[in-house]
């Protein structure tokens, strides 16, 4: 393939040659026109994360999201019943609730002071005696999303009416969800109170990549693996391995351009063997949570949940990271350059405040905006963004990373990076 770009206009952004090469056009990374596209193959018709049950704890709770572009307040009604209002008034349009969150018994429009309920229906208009006879609060209330539904208390919105139902929809990334929920002796987890949020300065779908590219942790995380060598971890590759870090781990197709890598453990978890990142004190705690994970689920099920991490992509911008703690993590684009990242830890409900705290300090110390891991890699986004300002002479980016080895793909390897490319050419090639 010619190096300079030959994209563009009908031609193809992402080529496959079977194990040979796979390479992506960095017009992908920075064209509107292609952003326009994937609102309309991708953000309209797929499953898009909006939030986790724990959120709604009590009737008129709710959260204010951006979801594939639509203002969307996340509610639990005074009924009890979660759902998904478009936030936007009926009337002309104003968003009706512009706080981030809390609790409300209904939503207010600024500008005409329409109100409404929060289960969405229509509740007062001020002068509505000056409407015609055929005006009808029933048919005036607030839009609700076209689909919403759950798994395991994760929701996620569709507003594709006639999308596939969300399991089907989840294929195989399920069985990766519940080994996160397994963790909780009740099956009961929760969005740990405090959220961060920030923006990088670079294309949504790098995030995705980098989410699950064990490839660059020698490169960009060697401080990270330094402080983990220095704790008394083993991050050396046996020698003679081949292998980049002391694990051999795999990356996994998941169905639906879902992913995963699925790895032994290193890192150190809060619910894995005792590992001395965690001080001799933690000893005896960390034993116990993986006799009750043995006691509950079998030996074979414990050592799955406690023993190996992953970081799950649920396509096409929900990152589930279950390593040395649990980070659900959501991104959306602001522009071809230009995205937003929420991101929360998420932790059993059953957990005493010293499981909790290890667990902020792990989420805190890799995750955290001056953690080990989140300024290096906004760092390297951000980097790879500026140089796809040469888009038209340097065109392409290679995946080819293991193309050669069949269905054994190692995490440091690109064939799960190259299975959401797939689906991604899928859908946004076809609204050429």
């Amino acid at each position: 393939m010619n190096e300079r770009h030959n994209g563009g206009g009908n031609g193809r952004l992402v080529v496959e040659v079977p194990k040979t090469r796979f390479a992506v056009s960095r017009e992908a990374f920075v064209s509107g026109a292609v952003m326009r596209r994937e609102q309309d193959a991708i953000f309209d018709h797929c499953w898009i994360y909006v939030g986790h049950a724990s959120e709604l704890r009590n009737p008129g709770d709710f959260k204010t999201r951006q979801v594939a572009g639509r203002p969307v307040i996340f509610v639990r009604d005074r009924q009890g019943s979660v759902r998904a209002l478009i936030n936007s008034c009926r009337h002309r349009g104003a968003t009706v609730c512009r706080e981030r969150e809390g609790n409300a018994r209904g939503f207010n429009c600024l500008y005409h002071g329409w109100s409404y309920n929060t289960d969405g229906s229509l509740r007062g208009v001020p002068g509505e005696d000056a409407y015609p006879p055929g005006f009808d609060k029933a048919d005036m209330g607030l839009r609700a999303v076209a689909r919403l539904e759950h798994y395991r208390d994760f929701y996620f919105v569709n507003f594709d009416a006639r999308a596939e139902a969300l399991e089907t929809y989840l294929a195989d990334a399920k069985d990766y969800i519940d080994l996160v929920v397994d963790q909780s002796p009740s099956g009961r987890m929760e969005i740990i109170s405090g959220t961060q949020e920030y923006d990088i300065r670079a294309n949504w779908k790098l995030l995705v990549e980098n989410s699950v590219d064990d490839y660059h942790l020698l490169a960009t995380h060697s401080t990270w693996l330094n402080y983990m060598r220095n704790s008394g971890v083993n991050v050396t590759p046996p020698k003679g391995s081949g292998l980049l870090l002391p694990t051999k781990g795999q990356g996994r197709d998941l169905g639906n351009g879902h992913l995963t890598t699925d790895n032994p453990n290193f890192r150190g978890r809060p619910v894995a063997k005792w590992i001395s990142v965690y001080g001799e004190e933690a000893k005896a705690d960390i034993a116990a949570i993986r006799a009750e994970l043995v006691a509950r689920l079998g030996e074979a099920r414990a050592s799955r949940v406690a023993d190996t991490n992953r970081n799950l992509v649920i396509f096409p911008n929900l990152v589930i990271a279950d390593g040395s703690s649990v980070t659900v993590r959501h991104f959306y684009p602001l522009g071809p350059d230009h995205m937003r990242v929420v991101a929360w830890a998420l932790g059993p409900v059953e957990e005493t405040e010293a499981q909790r705290a290890r667990r902020l300090h792990a989420f805190l110390t890799f995750y955290g905006p001056g953690g080990f891991a989140t300024p290096d890699d906004v760092a390297a986004l951000e980097a790879v963004q500026q140089g796809y300002a040469a888009w038209r002479e340097v065109g392409w980016n290679d995946l080819s990373r293991g193309i050669a080895r069949n269905d054994d793909q190692l995490n440091s390897d690109e064939g799960h990076l190259r299975v959401f490319w797939r689906r991604w050419s899928e859908l946004v090639e076809a609204h050429a």
